[in-house]
């Protein structure tokens, strides 16, 4: 038998047992793929306001979505953000998000830049476009996406290789378009006017641009805005080149984002949500424009000189779940394309 002290002290924490939260409410858990200086002052300003800790991890995507993968329930990760949709969507798939339901949020983010059950959402909109060599390339020449398999930009382009989820998700946004036999005709053609075999990322894409080992460039704009700012070098070899919007006659710029979720196992759904509230407020998009160079949800938004300077653009509005859809297929065709 059991002292009534004992009794008394066993219920009260049997009592607190059972009603304790899973984990503490004053503590989100982040597995980020952006690094950490393009997020992590936007995390600190949101544990400063709502007086809590943010605990960041951060590392690959793929490496992320495996870990969560692994980790399966038993996951700390409250939340997961990462760069382009084809890889939100492989989240999606694989069931490491929950939908987020405040409708409030939902409505805030335009339609095309989140998945259409909510499982993620878009914090900021990247352009794929053209970089051109200022005195190699006239404006007037460029027009498309489509017409870079002219022959008259032989052994001129350079870009990333086909393993990067960029291309891939550019290669899936003209299959959407465009279908399947269609843009492997545009695949089977463009390789051939590749100046080198692709390597490195978009900066090298720049500098070999500016070095003249190509004329133009197919790569994210905000790279080009982080070289303007960025050391000497890659001042000079940025003041080389211009950008230039492509299809713009037609659908627009293919576009892609940096977005977030909540993960399927999250035990602070309640604070997650407070901070894809907070990422989406005016203050929070003005950051992504004038620190990462990247364009905010909305037009309405102010940004970087240096973003106002290479003027407005229409952007396709092909809601950006579909790269994920077609990721396998864009993979399959460029490599059979032999874009490597």
């Amino acid at each position: 038998m059991l002292k009534p002290y004992f009794k008394s002290m066993l219920y009260i924490i049997l009592s607190l047992a059972l009603t304790a939260p899973a984990g503490a409410q004053d503590e989100l858990n982040v597995y980020s793929a952006r690094k950490e200086a393009l997020i992590k002052p936007l995390l600190d300003q949101f544990a400063e306001q709502q007086n809590v800790t943010v605990n960041l991890v951060t590392s690959k995507a793929d490496a992320l979505i495996q870990r969560l993968v692994s980790e399966g329930e038993n996951t700390p990760a409250d939340v997961l953000i990462t760069v382009d949709a084809g890889r939100l969507h492989r989240a999606k798939v694989a069931d490491l998000l929950q939908p987020v339901t405040d409708a409030a949020i939902l409505e805030s983010v335009p339609q095309q830049y989140r998945d259409p059950q909510g499982y993620w959402l878009g914090l900021s909109v990247r352009a794929r476009a053209f970089v051109f060599h200022n005195e190699k390339v006239k404006a007037e020449q460029l027009s498309s996406y489509e017409d870079l398999t002219d022959a008259n930009w032989r052994e001129r382009i350079c870009i990333r290789s086909s393993n990067n989820i960029y291309n891939q998700s550019l290669v899936a946004s003209l299959i959407a378009h465009h279908g399947v036999e269609t843009t492997q005709q545009w695949a089977d053609a463009f390789v051939k006017n590749f100046a080198r075999k692709p390597q490195g990322g978009d900066r090298d894409q720049i500098k070999a641009v500016a070095a003249g080992q190509c004329d133009l460039a197919v790569v994210n704009t905000y790279y080009l805005g982080k070289m303007l700012t960025g050391s000497e070098e890659e001042q000079s070899a940025a003041s080389m080149v211009s950008v230039f919007w492509p299809n713009q006659g037609d659908r627009g710029v293919h576009v892609n984002i940096s977005g977030i979720g909540i993960t399927a196992h999250a035990k602070h759904v309640e604070l997650a949500t407070k901070l894809i509230e907070f990422l989406l407020t005016e203050q929070a998009q003005q950051w992504y424009g004038n620190v990462n160079m990247e364009y905010p949800l909305h037009d309405n938004i102010d940004t970087n000189d240096i973003l106002k300077q290479w003027g407005p653009f229409k952007a396709d509005a092909l809601n950006l779940d579909t790269l994920g859809e077609l990721n396998a297929q864009a993979v399959q065709l460029m490599d059979r394309a032999h874009w490597r």
